[in-house]
């Protein structure tokens, strides 16, 4: 994201595509803010004073920056969003998890973002973004996942993914959808050999029904390994109603007097031998 033009180019080729509210991760900015443009927002946190390394993003589309209650940068691995919704709000928190081989702080991390969930409606959140996590089919895990993994191993990040669903009675809905392996796998490898899944969307075990699909599109071309993950959410936004003026009618009480209608109708005349 640091090379001139770059985040336009990734929006333009986001935006061909029918997403509201894209999480971006690893946008290697310098500090926070917000940018509006035309047709979208951007919402972000990165480092301070330092580019080049980590940062969150939101990207909004125009129509749906109205439905935004409020953005908040936490730090530049994690930030949150909330949007008001028809029924009841949503609240997304944008993560990027540490990698495999940083073991010693993980816990640090997994125990922060339980801080900013507790602060977070319990029914109306979702915590997705970049787990760097590998999940399997294991009897130990059934409750929180389903059958649709791309691997045959659990890594440690997908074990701390998992137990924090547990706590949380949360569920990994990103493996719940049937796809090909093309549409489930987020990144590849620079040869193009490896495919994991390794992005994942965390939900309410009791809102689970919202999320209808999950799969990854691999049409934008955004010079990336990753790959854009569609979420399909079962929820509508407040939507503002247009204020319609008030349209004139014709006062036709009076013609029932037959003084004022035979005035009428001789004003009437009058008008048209003119």
């Amino acid at each position: 994201m640091l090379q001139p033009g770059k985040m336009q180019e990734v929006a333009e080729q986001i935006l061909q595509t029918e997403v509201q509210i894209i999480a971006l991760q690893e946008i290697r900015w310098k500090g926070q803010g917000q940018i509006k443009k035309n047709i979208y927002n951007l919402y972000y946190i990165s480092k301070e004073g330092q580019t080049g390394k980590l940062g969150t993003e939101f990207l909004a589309r125009k129509e749906t920056v109205k439905n935004i209650m409020g953005f908040e940068p936490i730090n530049e691995r994690t930030c949150k969003l909330r949007l008001k919704g028809k029924y009841y709000n949503i609240t997304i928190i944008n993560i990027h998890a540490l990698t495999e081989n940083k073991d010693d702080t993980k816990e640090c991390f997994y125990a922060k973002l339980q801080q900013i969930q507790e602060k977070v409606p319990k029914h109306d959140l979702l915590i997705l973004g970049d787990y760097n996590a590998k999940m399997r089919r294991e009897r130990a895990y059934q409750k929180v996942i389903r059958n649709h993994t791309l691997h045959e191993t659990t890594n440690r990040n997908g074990e701390l993914t998992c137990e924090y669903a547990i706590a949380n009675d949360m569920v990994v809905s990103s493996t719940f959808f049937q796809h090909k392996n093309i549409h489930k796998g987020t990144w590849i490898s620079p040869d193009t050999l490896t495919l994991n899944q390794i992005d994942h969307v965390l939900v309410s075990n009791c809102k689970k029904q919202m999320i209808q699909d999950i799969r990854t599109l691999c049409g934008p071309n955004c010079d990336s390994d990753r790959f854009l993950v569609k979420v399909i959410v079962k929820q509508k936004l407040i939507v503002t109603q247009k204020e319609f003026e008030k349209k004139l009618r014709w006062d036709n009480s009076n013609l029932q007097s037959p003084e004022k209608l035979r005035a009428y109708n001789k004003r009437l005349n009058e008008r048209l031998e003119n």
